[in-house]
């Protein structure tokens, strides 16, 4: 196996750092290889302590190499947060080849064009989404490589997040020996494996229930109208069982990965644990539904939030296509059925498939290698081996020389 033909991706998450390499043949993927490590860096999807968040990727990175023998040594990184923003842009230029033929270079300078616009001096566009292309006036082209046309037209969506995230993204990456090969808004790679264009063009809410926050885009005619995080996931949940049961909170995890059920109606009395109470030696039993108890009202809160957020987003009976469901919180029994009666709206739960990796909790580290190829195949159109180039960014050895910053700015101008 040649590592050029992989794609790796970083997901930095509150609980856990996963690392997922994703083996590209002929324009599929096969997902040969997922490490993790438990993360204590990360609150609510922001990085808080470097040194920790630095130790869960290199432990996550080992893992990886060692279960497919290969050296890690570019990734792509998903970045979330109530400090996303999106702005509408708008580009124009003159096709510039004398046959009037529109090939990749255009298409690069009309979004070099959209992105010349003024933003805060705290902020960094991470990537321009195109939405559509106009040629000579005709719009709704997804793709005007090979048409011939005067004037290139493109109207899309402008992410901006704070300096500081993205640049703390970079920097634990480097400090593990990692380049970062791209940065990617979470909702839109985690779209590329939990939606259809169906779903895109109907109007859905994507929802990630994380360990410590919960993300939310909003999907319709075709884009990513909107984005917004509420501060609230699966570690809530834990804390309740850890309080309701008086007991320490990894016990209270274990017990809600083993046994958890969201739905009073669906426990059973049948099903009982016993755990160690603080401050005592002895063990207590306690049944499922006991644990449902305390699990039901705090999902139950999360999707009354979510809907809210909605509301607050500017949607309200525009979502035809209801909610799609995604992150490690979800896989919890009982969870469908929940939200179906919170929401009142048509839900279902998004799981990647792929061999290995069929867990709602992967769908951001599927995702990210998933939009990471498209990045690629978008850019190789016209190459004659039309992966080829992508595949020599995928895994390489980091560029010698120029400082952080100078990185940073190449990185940027190399993959906006």
């Amino acid at each position: 196996m040649v590592s050029n033909e992989l794609i790796v991706s970083l997901d930095i998450g509150t609980s856990k750092v996963r690392v997922m390499i994703g083996e590209v043949n002929n324009g599929s993927i096969n997902i040969i290889g997922v490490g993790q490590a438990h993360s204590e860096g990360i609150k609510k999807g922001v990085i808080v302590d470097i040194d920790q968040t630095v130790h869960a990727i290199r432990e996550a990175v080992d893992h990886a190499e060692r279960m497919v023998g290969v050296s890690i040594d570019e990734v792509y990184v998903g970045i979330t947060g109530n400090h996303i923003e999106l702005h509408e842009t708008q580009g124009v230029v003159a096709v510039s080849s004398e046959d009037r033929e529109i090939r990749e270079e255009d298409i690069q300078r009309v979004i070099q064009a959209a992105k010349v616009v003024a933003i805060p001096p705290d902020r960094e566009i991470i990537e321009v989404v195109p939405n559509e292309y106009i040629v000579d006036g005709q719009g709704s082209i997804k793709d005007p490589r090979g048409m011939i046309g005067v004037r290139l037209e493109m109207e899309g969506t402008i992410v901006t997040g704070l300096k500081t995230v993205v640049h703390n993204i970079v920097r634990c990456a480097e400090r593990t020996n990692l380049r970062v090969a791209g940065i990617f808004l979470q909702p839109l790679a985690s779209s590329t494996v939990a939606l259809s264009k169906d779903d895109k063009n109907m109007g859905v809410v994507l929802v990630d229930i994380g360990a410590g926050s919960t993300t939310i885009g909003v999907f319709k005619q075709g884009k990513l109208a909107a984005t917004t995080v509420i501060g609230i996931g699966g570690d809530h949940i834990t804390h309740d069982i850890a309080l309701g049961l008086r007991t320490h909170t990894d016990v209270a995890d274990r017990v809600k990965m083993k046994h958890g059920c969201a739905l009073i109606d669906e426990a059973s009395d049948d099903v009982t644990f016993k755990v160690t109470r603080i401050g005592s030696d002895v063990e207590k039993q306690f049944t499922q539904v006991d644990l449902a108890t305390i699990i039901e009202p705090r999902a139950a809160e999360i999707f009354n939030l979510v809907e809210e957020a909605v509301y607050k987003l500017g949607f309200r009976d525009e979502i035809a296509g209801g909610y799609v469901l995604t992150g490690g919180t979800v896989a919890m029994p009982g969870m469908l059925e929940l939200a179906k009666e919170e929401l009142d709206a048509p839900v279902r739960i998004a799981i990647p498939d792929y061999i290995g990796v069929r867990d709602p909790a992967y769908t951001t580290g599927v995702g990210l290698i998933q939009y990471a190829l498209q990045q690629m195949e978008r850019r190789s159109v016209n190459n004659t081996a039309p992966f080829k180039g992508a595949q020599k960014q995928a895994v390489s050895k980091p560029k010698e020389g120029g400082g952080f910053m100078e990185k940073v700015k190449n990185w940027f101008s190399e993959f906006i």
